[in-house]
């Protein structure tokens, strides 16, 4: 269930100078690219930080080399205000990572806006969340173990929480999983998954790794049917389609 705003004991009279800053890799203005909310205008906000090493991680300055500025919580509110759109993506990184993500969820629903938090789903805090869209992570996306052996090790250990991917469902009005499927290698562990969590295949999005057209056109020709025979649906990745593999998309 949604936890009601009223007993979260944030008061709309915004006092949140208590409430820290969190590390921001960027902000923008752009479409929803996958998911139930696909093509959904949204101001996302991108959080700087992992638990996690994924070795085919598109966006390694919020994860491997993280970067960005500190902002508080009311100048995040006030930068997705000025955006002039009522959907706000939370991405990262790992935006569960930071604990003020508590304030920063809350006071959004406060002030209307639609929330999605795109996670890996290791980590559950309390939030305010209209679509939590959770992407497990197979034995596949560890890196490689001789160039990174601490991180393998380390991902490995980290990666998956059945615990925790329930506890985020259950707080969330709606949610979607959503699995980067590289190889048909990873479809036992994808049905595993999807059979731990007990969701309905309406709810399981497909996508396939990969960072052009090409390598997206190629995926499509055999995940797409596996996708049909278990009654999921394949998730385009259509951010790539329209802007390509860049920054601010």
């Amino acid at each position: 269930m949604v936890t009601p705003l009223r007993e979260t004991g944030f008061s709309q009279s915004r006092q949140r100078s208590a409430r820290g800053t969190v590390r921001i890799a960027e902000t923008f203005i752009s479409r929803q690219g996958e998911g139930k909310l696909t093509g959904t205008k949204s101001f996302f906000i991108r959080t700087s930080g992992c638990n996690l090493r994924c070795w085919f991680c598109d966006t390694p300055y919020a994860s491997w080399h993280p970067e960005g500025h500190d902002f508080s919580i009311d100048e995040l509110i006030q930068m997705a205000a000025r955006s002039g759109v009522k959907h706000v993506v939370l991405t990262g990184g790992e935006p569960m990572l930071p604990s003020q993500v508590t304030a920063l969820t809350q006071q959004l629903g406060l002030d209307s806006f639609h929330v999605t938090i795109e996670t890996a789903g290791t980590i559950n805090r309390e939030v305010h969340c209209d679509l939590m869209s959770i992407s497990p992570k197979f034995r596949s996306s560890a890196p490689n173990a001789e160039e990174h052996p601490t991180w393998n090790r380390t991902h490995e250990k980290r990666r998956l929480s059945i615990r925790a991917i329930h506890e985020l469902i259950e707080q969330s009005a709606d949610f979607q999983l959503k699995f980067v499927v590289d190889s048909d290698e990873d479809y036992a562990e994808l049905l595993e998954i999807v059979d731990a969590v007990g969701c309905e295949g309406c709810h399981v999005l497909i996508m396939p790794q990969g960072s052009t057209n090409a390598a997206l056109d190629d995926a499509k020709k055999w995940l797409e049917p596996w996708c049909v025979d278990h009654g999921f649906q394949y998730c385009d990745r259509m951010q790539i389609r329209w802007y390509g593999n860049r920054r601010g998309t």
